[in-house]
């Protein structure tokens, strides 16, 4: 059952997925899903980050629900961040009653109808109301603790939301939003601006503040981290850095893992797989070329992420990321240190280039 339906897609729900966000989660999992010990709300620490980014209303929500259900006040802050960006998320479905998101998702915390229906909790008393915040959140605290928590966090939070990533977001905001000690115990870094973190299977990664990715000055094969942008978001830019040595080719169909060269289609197929975005089985199995991803995700450009895909003068895709663009095209589409490199790269031409008629999709959720 989704309850968080508003950040997945189809195609993603209810995996486990590979790549890197795969990797993060094994190794939250081995802090977070186990500790920190249940207890009080209160008993957590509040990071500056949190009390920077929380609402003090939120963040007052989220400790009294932990408390009520023993749980860690970070998690619910986690999800509610994920959801709906503790209720200042513009989409109506997180704010507006009675609006709901394409899976029938609505409120602050992104309930199904029918799961807050079994689940809903009114503290003030009264029929309990999805897009009220205090039901919201303590009807989250409620689910929860009906799917395991605090004795397994992982398995409880994928309940919320059937996928992977959304395990290992949650966990990374909740772990931002602690108090220091307490984020370290849970096995996963802080990455206040600046920072640096050991990414499983990658290893150090250092952010830089912000939500926007930079080049490297001096080195543009690299693109620096945004710290605050979603872990799937970060995950991408640390696969568009993988792939910088990579030559044009297309020996990344239908498998991009490995490949010895990369085309636009596979260039985008690893960024997706990488981050946990797009299952490698489902890839593999589709093996999808730049027309396919015309109509692929989510219409209109994204958050954090568009896809630009065209079939006309030529078939070509490019994404953007935290506001870069990785792209395999640079004749006369970039003006950055890899102007006169083929395969992917980063790009920094100031504007999408305008040799097609692009239709502009985005991942579901970003």
């Amino acid at each position: 059952m989704i309850v968080g339906a508003k950040l997945v897609a189809p195609a993603i729900a209810a995996l486990a997925l590979a790549g890197l966000v795969g990797l993060m989660v094994v190794a939250a999992v081995a802090g977070a899903g186990a500790a920190p010990s249940a207890q009080a709300g209160g008993g957590f620490g509040v990071s500056a980050r949190a009390r920077a980014d929380i609402p003090p209303a939120y963040l007052a929500l989220y400790q009294r629900a932990a408390a009520r259900y023993r749980l860690d006040w970070a998690i619910l802050a986690g999800i509610g961040k994920v959801e709906c960006d503790h209720g200042r998320d513009p989409d109506p479905s997180c704010t507006k009653e009675g609006a709901v998101n394409s899976a029938g998702a609505g409120g602050p915390m992104q309930f199904l109808a029918s799961t807050f229906s079994q689940y809903g909790v009114a503290p003030a008393g009264g029929m309990p109301d999805r897009w009220r915040a205090a039901d919201a959140i303590f009807s989250a605290a409620s689910y929860l603790r009906a799917s395991g928590a605090p004795d397994d966090y992982s398995k409880a939070i994928f309940a919320y939301n059937h996928a992977t990533w959304y395990v290992a977001e949650v966990k990374h905001w909740a772990s931002v939003y602690r108090g220091a000690a307490l984020a370290a115990a849970s096995g996963v870094g802080e990455e206040e601006a600046g920072g640096t973190e050991l990414w499983p299977g990658v290893g150090p990664v250092r952010y830089i503040a912000g939500s926007q990715a930079r080049l490297t000055p001096g080195d543009g094969h690299v693109a620096q981290v945004p710290a605050q942008a979603p872990r799937v978001v970060q995950a991408m830019v640390i696969a568009g850095n993988e792939m910088q040595g990579v030559p044009y080719g297309p020996t990344g169909h239908p498998d991009p893992r490995g490949a010895d060269s990369e085309d636009c289609s596979s260039t985008l197929n690893y960024v997706l797989y990488r981050s946990g975005a797009r299952p490698i089985d489902e890839i593999v199995r589709e093996n999808p070329l730049a027309q396919d991803y015309v109509d692929w995700g989510e219409p209109g450009p994204g958050r954090w992420v568009t896809i630009y895909a065209t079939t006309a003068p030529s078939d070509h895709v490019f994404v953007v990321i935290a506001g870069l663009r990785l792209d395999t095209s640079h004749n006369g589409t970039d003006v950055g240190p890899n102007r006169d490199q083929d395969g992917p790269r980063w790009r920094i031409l100031d504007h999408i280039p305008t040799w097609a008629h692009w239709s502009v999709r985005h991942p579901p959720g970003l």
